[in-house]
């Protein structure tokens, strides 16, 4: 990875799973399966309803909708 690349939401995989105890799959099943949409709303959700850090929730709530959507 060069200096100007940033890495991406797997990144932070490994430790969303450690601190918060679920595997990746089952947040994002909990992400898919909420009736709530939209990026800003999932990541507040996640932040208030299952205490996940601002970062984390972001993490993966973009690469569930990334995944949605086939990018």
């Amino acid at each position: 990875m060069t200096a100007k690349e940033k890495p991406g939401p797997t990144a932070y995989f490994p430790s969303i799973e450690k601190k918060y105890g679920r595997p990746i799959p089952e947040w994002k099943k909990l992400i898919r399966t909420s009736s709530l949409t939209k990026h800003g709303e999932l990541v507040t959700w996640l932040k208030t309803e299952h205490g996940l850090g601002h970062g984390h929730a972001t993490a993966l709530v973009a690469h569930t909708l990334a995944e949605d959507s086939g990018k």
